[in-house]
């Protein structure tokens, strides 16, 4: 039982944010934070903190700058908006829900979580959970957190306060596998912290709940889920550069083996994202700490990470075929986001198909409606085209399948993009269109 003088104990917090007489905070409103903090404040008093002030003053507009909840949910939840940390004190309930990226050695780069600790602990009073949501490797809540948490703050942990793990399992741009609708994975440091952590993600989750034995437990299997993805799809991309050599199509390949009951049915494609594409380097880079070098992990790693310049290589293939002057080509790029009915370009693996086209001396230009043409330009130096631009071309490259610009496309829309003329190539990266109907029109096609 935690000092009584804290006015509250950590056994009756839950209660305390049932009845409003205390509130809750999510540090960090991107695609993981701001659906959560949006669902939470339904029911209890949510402050929805971040330190990028821009980002707070579009969401006070009403503006749902992650395309997660949309703008009508932002205009009317009753969460405060603040990038003033000392309404942090305000709550003794704390989600961190900031993001874990990797460093360009591929090594885990912390300084997010970290930074989000130090906030929390400079504001952190008796009595309060802190719970993390940024994926991590196994140990990490405990071995880095906690010590950030006591230090800032001057309390003692399981003492004072205490902490818990509950990672994020929102697949962006899903609108079935939602938020309230996937199991949450939660821990505790002991069967109180588990209790209250519980009771307040059950009251919103209507999937379930899941009770990890511990917090190292919940870290690994997080880390773990999409690691397995990674390497699945390393498989399907391995094998679609086989069947390329064998002029044999993967979807059909994928199609008939998938016939079978036990199949597991991924997909070729480029791995991009805050996840996906970083998550496994976590994992791995423990494993190394403990002497252990993956085999299988990195393996696939490696396949995903080249898979953007794979692609290139099969568009300067195809040009090549079609008897086009590749250094004068003019190719177009639908889709820079790094997955489909997404606005997100974090960790995008089209921008290395766009860096080695540019090699060649190729004119590049970009179009997607749905990525923000500042933050393109911003992250990446790109200028987005309007859709009219997209004229006079030798090769147009489906890169991402957003379900807009496939209700757009037509057969004769696509046809007008190409220079009057000259042989047409068509890149398909996931076989979104019908392969058939451009091999009949004559294009040059090709798909992973």
């Amino acid at each position: 039982m935690l000092n009584k003088e804290a006015g509250i104990t950590i056994m009756n917090l839950f209660e305390q944010l049932k009845l409003r007489q205390t509130k809750l905070s999510v540090i960090g409103l991107g695609y993981v934070g701001l659906p959560l903090a949006i669902e939470l404040a339904k029911h209890y008093d949510v402050v929805g903190f971040d330190i990028n002030k821009s980002k707070i003053e579009e969401y006070l507009s009403g503006n749902d700058v992650t395309g997660e909840v949309g703008n009508e949910a932002v205009k009317n939840t009753t969460m405060l908006f603040t990038n003033d940390e000392s309404e942090l004190k305000k709550c003794k309930f704390h989600i961190v829900s900031v993001p874990t990226p990797i460093n360009t050695d591929k090594t885990p780069d912390l300084n997010p979580v970290i930074g989000a600790s130090r906030t929390v602990g400079n504001n952190l009073t008796e009595g309060s959970i802190v719970v993390y949501e940024s994926t991590v490797y196994p140990g990490t809540t405990e071995e880095v957190c906690i010590p950030v948490l006591e230090e800032e703050s001057g309390l003692k942990f399981g003492k004072d306060f205490k902490v818990g793990y509950s990672p994020e399992r929102i697949n962006p741009g899903d609108k079935e596998n939602t938020l309230t609708k996937i199991i949450k994975i939660v821990s505790g440091s002991d069967a109180e912290a588990l209790k209250e952590i519980s009771a307040l993600y059950g009251s919103i989750i209507e999937a379930g709940i899941h009770e990890a034995e511990s917090i190292k437990v919940a870290e690994a299997a997080k880390v773990i889920e999409n690691a397995q993805r990674d390497v699945n799809i390393a498989f399907m991309n391995e094998i679609s550069m086989v069947f390329n050599r064998m002029d044999i199509p993967t979807k059909a390949v994928l199609e008939a083996a998938g016939t079978k009951w036990n199949f597991l049915k991924f997909t070729p494609g480029l791995v991009g994202g805050h996840c996906i594409g970083v998550d496994p380097y976590y994992l791995t880079y423990k494993a190394e700490q403990l002497g252990y070098h993956s085999q299988i992990v990195l393996a696939g790693r490696k396949i995903n990470d080249k898979m953007g310049k794979y692609v290139a290589s099969n568009v300067i293939k195809k040009m090549v075929q079609a008897k086009q002057n590749v250094s004068e080509a003019k190719v177009a790029i639908l889709g820079i986001t790094f997955k489909e009915n997404v606005q997100d370009v974090r960790n995008t693996k089209v921008i290395d198909i766009i860096e080695e086209l540019h090699d060649f001396g190729i004119d590049v230009l970009v179009y997607d409606s749905m990525a923000d043409p500042k933050v393109v330009k911003d992250e990446f130096g790109i200028e987005l085209s309007h859709k009219e631009d997209l004229v006079n071309l030798n090769a147009v490259v489906l890169a991402v399948g957003h379900s807009k610009i496939i209700e757009d496309m037509t057969m004769e829309s696509l046809d007008d993009m190409y220079k009057d003329g000259e042989p047409k190539v068509f890149i398909d990266i996931k076989e979104v269109l019908n392969r058939k109907s451009f091999e009949e029109k004559g294009y040059y096609y090709w798909s992973l």
